[in-house]
């Protein structure tokens, strides 16, 4: 603790007169909430990214399997919509998975512009993709994807401009971030279209167990949001004086993830203390979940005109084709 207690000391003084992080900004606005929050895309650093890619392959967690299982078998059809030469804009990209199944799908695909917000992360799977694909054009960029963005110029006799949203990320919105997310994305692609995967309202029993798994891989990902917090700003939480908790709120329709205090205690971030009494939580995550008329009927409302989707014969998750307006 002597040791943790002077890093934390010589943290604050090199830092004092540098201005706050995002993160430390948008965690310090989030502690002092009456319901305490850290926004979940700062789940993805280096370790958090590993962790949730992890979380793809547990037997609990049927959305990456069931997706890739739509996107392969699916794949003739969709490249159809997506036409030849086409430029493919990932919003979220992480490890550029599921990206090789619509690239292999596609007729010459000119260029690929994976977007996320773990530098390091991303730049390490682009250059894996660069080798496997070496006609392919691989152009990542580090960003916030909910924010305005400028893509690279469209190139001369290019196909359609589409926009790649897989992993039922869009139910980390709220009702109202999704939609602005879609009419952003809209006017980015206009005249071409984007292909977005969202997880499907279900027995609640197979949504808990997809987020609180045997092997602990869940707990340990929302974990790492207060372990980056202690090496990236300073913060003196006690990781092990929270535990994870995810439940089904079913008339939001929505998985809810918690940090829940065990004990009281209290955190100190640039020079703010934030009290916790035992059973007090930190909201990390939403996952909304959605039917297909109601991702439709938002599709539509951001400008969109839906149409081709694809599921999986037990309708847990869906594929959709949205295309941009001109």
């Amino acid at each position: 603790m002597r040791t943790h207690a002077f890093n934390v000391h010589a943290f604050r003084a090199a830092q004092r007169a540098a201005p706050l992080s995002d993160f430390a900004r948008e965690l310090s606005a989030g502690l002092s909430q009456p319901q305490r929050s850290i926004s979940p895309k700062f789940f993805y650093d280096a370790a958090g990214s590993a962790l949730f890619d992890r979380i793809c392959e547990l037997p609990e967690y049927y959305p990456t399997r069931t997706e890739v299982r739509i996107l392969t078998e699916c794949a003739p059809e969709i490249a159809a919509q997506i036409g030849p030469d086409a430029e493919i804009v990932e919003f979220g990209a992480g490890s550029l998975t599921k990206v090789r199944l619509l690239l292999d799908a596609l007729e010459s695909p000119r260029r690929y512009v994976p977007i996320d917000i773990s530098g390091e992360h991303l730049e390490a799977a682009a250059e894996r993709l660069r080798t496997d694909y070496p006609r392919l054009a691989v152009q990542p960029m580090v960003a916030d994807y909910t924010m305005p963005l400028v893509l690279p110029s469209r190139e001369k006799g290019g196909g359609q401009r589409v926009g790649f949203f897989p992993g039922s990320t869009l139910g980390n919105f709220s009702p109202e971030e999704a939609l602005a997310f879609l009419q952003l994305a809209c006017r980015l692609l206009r005249g071409g279209g984007l292909l977005l995967g969202v997880d499907l309202v279900k027995d609640p029993a197979l949504l808990h167990a997809a987020y609180n798994d045997a092997q602990g891989v869940t707990a340990a990902f929302n974990l790492n949001l207060l372990r980056r917090a202690n090496r990236e700003l300073g913060t003196d939480f006690e990781p092990d004086g929270f535990t994870h908790a995810a439940f089904y709120n079913a008339p939001l329709q929505r998985i809810e993830m918690h940090l829940v205090s065990r004990l009281a205690q209290a955190v100190t971030l640039d020079g703010q203390r934030f009290s916790f009494e035992e059973g007090e939580t930190i909201h990390t995550e939403n996952s909304y979940k959605f039917t297909i008329d109601s991702l439709r009927a938002l599709a539509t409302l951001a400008g969109f005109r839906p149409a081709a989707v694809w599921t999986d014969p037990d309708r847990l998750f869906s594929v959709h084709w949205l295309q941009a307006r001109d």
